[in-house]
């Protein structure tokens, strides 16, 4: 490893973290446990706008915060008075997973992990409910994800970032718990050894009332931990024996809450910062108390292979290390010593932890669109053949579908999937637009397939992916473009799914070009091969229904097969659905403003009884048309912006639950006076 790889790391990690204009030096801190900027403090009482929650641990930092900062203390932190609490707390819960037979002979189940640490966006102002832009990290490859960890934080906006609620809804949708962020910055970006000494003050009784403060924020915002990552230099033995003591009642209480704790490699239980690249007797005091443990980047093959032993020595598994590979620069050019970490040969060595792999959409040029975006992330994800059932052996960049076997959440009835990515340029019901503004909602995201993307097919091979020109629901559908020389079968999902005398599967598609027959691909029980059913077809968006009677044992996968009748074929998957009834949700109630200033409204609800996906917010037009507004899996919603229409004396909105097979409840109707 190149040892000045953790200078350059910091450097480009914390200038972009840092905000545009450093706050001014003070002589004399703020006495109070929350400051705002004096630019800002006149906007506040109109800004309503909820942003994703920062802290510092205790004291701020002296002078004034940067325009669009807020300091605010964690150890003053309660959910009680926490005003942006409903737009930030997910309501997803963790889904189970599972893993099916592995599409590939060298990706393994149950040897390295992946873990991701990945910056969504600024540490302040990161919006809680997604933007009105399609430009955004949509990360979709969860099937190869372990462990989210939602990075960030600066010395001039805060230390400790809870991550917002569409990123945890939908990794846990596919099953992925995500952590928050504490991050306590080099003292050459600006960090300040009291911050870290604030984290683990103890009171009188010796307990760590910060630990338990980190409890309650995950708990509240429903997510699954915390990553601590303490890089401030300066500390002496009593500091390392205090961090040490945090971390043991800060694991032992987020256990109790069924959450975790990593730590990364940075502190030595002296109180010290130096970066071990290996689990040794400086760490292991750290290593031992927390779940795992991110290996700094600087280590080797040997570092890592005697790392592995250790933890086996301590009764640990060695796949509770993961091995740093900083791709946030070069992405899949990165040059790294995969056989260090995953080897094909043996057993692999430790799990990997992919520091900013949000590069992928980071390098693409300003005017990127979201298709480019998905372009890039299956490269990066999938590797270069762009099917994870025939990896590329001269690829250098060893992408995780090569070592890890994907995993799957969809397994019970009723399922359905629309291919939502959770961003689009515009918003979609039953093919028709009802809203032309570019939008991202992490929330919104369906559960994707796993195996992007796997085809079969002894002709030539078609393109896939995700497509963002048309949709039959959301923002995105799959579209398949090519010669289909030779009858072409797509896998669309990994399944276990039961199946019972109604059961049927829903496949909604259209054929933009050439003319092509389809047919359902159904593998059940233990066989590895489909079972071929035919599906109708016609002109525009069909809606075929297809009944699995005569089947039996669960559904391992479903897929389509492709057989085409005329010309070069683009044919769309725009959603798909496993049910044995329809049920429809009721409506949610309370629909109410909370707050308003101008054309900005804060609403709220109570979420109806049962399964619903998500709520759907509509404005109704005075020439009776509806324009989408947005969508949330919260129970509350901002608008921003709003204006009278037409001449309109009152705004007119309607908010409906919608379930999991995409049945919409009646409206819950509000009416707002300008």
């Amino acid at each position: 490893m190149n040892p000045t790889r953790r200078t350059v790391l910091l450097a480009g990690a914390t200038a972009a973290l840092l905000p545009a204009q450093p706050a001014a030096a003070a002589t004399k801190a703020p006495s109070t446990k929350t400051a705002t900027s004096k630019a800002a403090t006149s906007k506040a009482a109109a800004a309503l706008q909820p942003y994703a929650s920062y802290w510092y641990p205790d004291s701020l930092p002296a002078g004034t915060p940067g325009t669009g900062i807020t300091w605010r203390s964690l150890k003053t932190w309660s959910a009680a008075d926490d005003t942006d609490l409903a737009f930030n707390a997910a309501s997803v819960p963790l889904a189970a997973r599972f893993t099916p037979t592995p599409v590939n002979a060298t990706a393994r189940s149950g040897q390295a992990r992946v873990q991701s640490l990945v910056s969504f966006g600024p540490t302040a102002g990161n919006p809680s409910q997604g933007a009105a832009t399609a430009d955004y990290y949509a990360f979709g490859h969860w099937a190869y994800v372990d462990e989210l960890v939602f990075w960030g934080g600066s010395s001039g906006e805060g230390l400790i970032l809870a991550p917002n609620a569409p990123i945890v809804d939908a990794a846990h949708r596919h099953g992925v718990p995500v952590l928050g962020n504490i991050f306590l910055p080099p003292v050459a970006y600006g960090g300040q050894l009291q911050w870290t000494r604030d984290l683990v003050q103890q009171d009188a009784a010796g307990r760590y009332p910060l630990a338990a403060r980190l409890v309650a924020v995950a708990e509240a915002y429903g997510f699954d931990g915390w990553f601590v990552n303490a890089e401030t230099g300066g500390g002496n033995s009593a500091l390392g024996a205090a961090m040490l003591g945090f971390l043991r009642e800060l694991k032992s209480l987020a256990a109790a809450r069924g959450q975790r704790v990593t730590w990364y490699d940075s502190m030595t239980v002296n109180g010290a910062v130096s970066w071990q690249g290996a689990l040794n007797s400086r760490n292991q005091a750290f290593f031992e108390t927390a779940d795992d443990m991110f290996v700094d980047f600087r280590w080797t093959s040997a570092t890592l292979a005697s790392s592995g032993q250790q933890a086996q020595q301590l009764g640990r598994s060695r796949y509770e290390l993961w091995a740093g590979v900083d791709v946030e620069a070069n992405g899949w050019n990165t040059s790294e010593s995969w056989d260090a970490i995953v080897p094909s040969d043996r057993a692999h060595v430790t799990s990997i932890g992919l520091y900013r792999p949000e590069w992928t959409r980071n390098h693409l040029p300003a005017t990127r669109t979201p298709k480019d975006f998905h372009a890039a992330d299956d490269r990066f994800w999938t590797g270069r053949s762009l099917d994870p059932s025939r990896p590329d052996g001269t690829d250098t960049w060893r992408a995780p579908a090569v070592s890890v076997a994907d995993r799957s959440t969809v397994t019970s009835v009723p399922f359905a999937s629309v291919f939502n990515t959770g961003h689009g340029l515009r918003w979609y019901e039953e093919g028709t637009v009802t809203s032309d503004v570019p939008w991202n909602h992490l929330g919104l995201q369906d559960r994707l397939p796993s195996r992007r993307w796997v085809v079969r097919t002894e002709g030539r091979r078609p393109a896939v992916g995700f497509d963002f020109a048309d949709a039959w629901r959301g923002g995105s559908s799959v579209l398949v473009d090519g010669e289909l020389d030779a009858p072409t079968v797509l896998d669309v999902y990994a399944t276990r799914l039961p199946v019972g005398a109604d059961t049927v599967v829903e496949l909604t598609h259209r054929t933009d070009a050439g003319a092509v027959d389809v047919e359902l691909a159904v593998a059940t029980g233990d066989s590895a091969s489909y079972t071929y059913l035919p599906v109708d077809s016609g002109d525009g968006w069909r809606t075929s229904t297809v009944r699995l009677s005569g089947l039996t044992g669960p559904v391992h996968a479903l897929g389509v097969r492709l057989t085409a009748t005329g010309g070069p074929v683009t044919w769309r998957l725009g959603g798909v659905a496993v049910r044995d009834v329809v049920d429809t949700p009721v409506p949610p109630t309370g629909f109410r403003v909370t707050a308003a200033s101008g054309g900005d409204l804060r609403l709220a609800w109570d979420p109806a009884p049962g399964d619903v996906r998500h709520h759907t917010l509509h404005r109704l037009l005075p020439d009776g048309t509806r324009r989408f507004l947005g969508g949330t899996c919260q129970k509350a919603y901002f608008l921003g912006g709003l204006q009278p229409e037409q001449g309109e004396r009152a705004a007119r909105f309607e908010l409906r639950s919608v379930g999991e097979l995409y049945t919409s409840s009646a409206p819950a109707t509000l009416t707002h006076t300008w």
